[in-house]
């Protein structure tokens, strides 16, 4: 895990995701948790309600929860992402993150999906006027 983390560049993550962000009224966020959850699914649905996700105006905010201690990860929409995504863009953000990982690119990774997110986002949900940013990009950990 120390070497996930001491490998993943926070500004430059938190930097794709105010870039990603300027065109669509989305909000992105990536958490890292030091833990080994025994209910990966529910940790990751708690945090993305903890993090403020479920609160958007359109109801459009995507997490990326990152558990390396067990090599895991999730990519979490709200109900209008989803809506709009299916399954099958989740599946694709997810082969292309993957893909990184593997390889030890891991902020490239996490790249790969704030891009393919904001991108997706931006297609559903574009920027309205007088749109602010509803939550903080800097990535988090637990």
């Amino acid at each position: 895990m120390s070497r996930f983390l001491s490998r993943l560049d926070h500004t430059r993550i938190a930097g794709a995701i105010a870039q990603a962000e300027q065109k669509t009224s989305g909000q992105i966020r990536v958490h890292v948790t030091h833990r080994k959850p025994d209910d990966f699914e529910q940790r990751a649905r708690r945090r993305f309600e903890l993090l403020g996700m479920t609160a958007t105006k359109n109801r459009n905010g995507v997490l990326i929860y990152i558990a390396p201690r067990i090599r895991r990860f999730r990519i979490l929409g709200d109900v209008g992402v989803h809506e709009k995504c299916g399954d099958e863009f989740w599946k694709a953000t997810a082969a292309a993150m993957e893909s990184h990982f593997r390889k030890g690119e891991f902020t490239e990774g996490v790249l790969a999906g704030v891009e393919r997110a904001g991108a997706a986002l931006a297609v559903h949900f574009p920027k309205e006027a007088g749109a602010k940013n509803e939550l903080p990009d800097e990535v988090t950990e637990d």
